[in-house]
């Protein structure tokens, strides 16, 4: 696994050296978010299809994406009532990596960062559905909602991949757990940390800071929402429990400690 990611790496710098020249001018004003689609169209790469993450992939997700262009409002146009969808199936690690290594020996750049991306896009959702299927069949009594399992990625610099599973009794109570590697949401958590740090002895307030397994964290809660436990878990990865019509603080504590943070942790590579 390390020569994968030396390998993936070292292509990675080549490519940015060669091309730097030329980007220099087009990406110019351009967002984050944006810069990969930029250099795919000064390349000449391949254009990929749109997903529930944008440029990303998700994988056991049960969600779907409503496209304006294909609907129509002429009621002679019969509906779409047959089909199964999209099989989501992960890229295959290897064989990019043998791609981008061709196309960049080839001079076709725009085909080697596109390999390049895909291969990254895969050993991240290869480490998200580890984790996936690590954790707990039921938490609290409450059974998984399989459907809903859900690993996205947005494939790019190892930052966004998002895992997500649901627990409930199909009635009124729910458990849900989420891992992600998201910079944002680490912010914003970091500013409950770095605030003032104020508690009150009496009454009742919306958020503290507290504890799960050794890890710092913060639980809010909500009248509507219910109880929201969050704890960094790494530089840049979190671990998110919420549950709703939980009784009390301690039935939500002990639900979250029913998960091994620390061997996600390890799993999602964080020191």
């Amino acid at each position: 696994m390390k020569s994968l990611y030396g390998l993936v790496f070292g292509m990675t710098l080549l490519l940015s050296l060669q091309a730097s020249a030329q980007l220099g001018g087009k990406l110019k004003n351009i967002g984050e978010q944006k810069a990969g689609e930029a250099i795919d169209n000064l390349f000449g790469g391949k254009k990929k299809s749109s997903g529930t993450s944008g440029t990303g992939s998700t994988t056991n997700g049960a969600g779907s994406t409503d496209s304006g262009s294909s609907s129509s409002s002429n009621s002679s146009n019969p509906s779409n009532n047959t089909g199964g969808g999209l099989i989501s199936t992960p890229p295959d690690v290897k064989q990019n990596l043998s791609d981008a290594e061709v196309s960049y020996k080839k001079n076709s750049y725009g085909e080697a960062r596109y390999a390049l991306q895909q291969a990254m896009l895969g050993v991240e959702l290869e480490i998200g559905n580890k984790i996936l299927k690590s954790l707990p069949e039921t938490v609290s009594a409450l059974k998984k909602i399989e459907s809903e399992d859900e690993v996205t990625s947005t494939g790019y610099g190892w930052a966004g991949l998002t895992i997500q599973r649901k627990y409930n009794d199909n009635k009124e109570k729910q458990f849900t757990t989420t891992i992600a590697n998201n910079s944002a949401w680490m912010s914003a958590l970091n500013i409950y940390f770095s605030s003032s740090y104020a508690q009150t002895t009496g009454g009742q307030q919306n958020w503290k800071q507290t504890k799960i397994k050794g890890y710092k964290a913060i639980i809010e809660f909500n009248e509507g929402s219910g109880y929201k436990l969050s704890a960094p878990i790494g530089q840049s990865s979190l671990i998110v429990f919420e549950g709703i019509n939980f009784a009390t603080e301690a039935e939500m504590m002990k639900a979250a400690e029913t998960f091994d943070i620390d061997s996600i942790k390890k799993m999602l590579g964080e020191q």
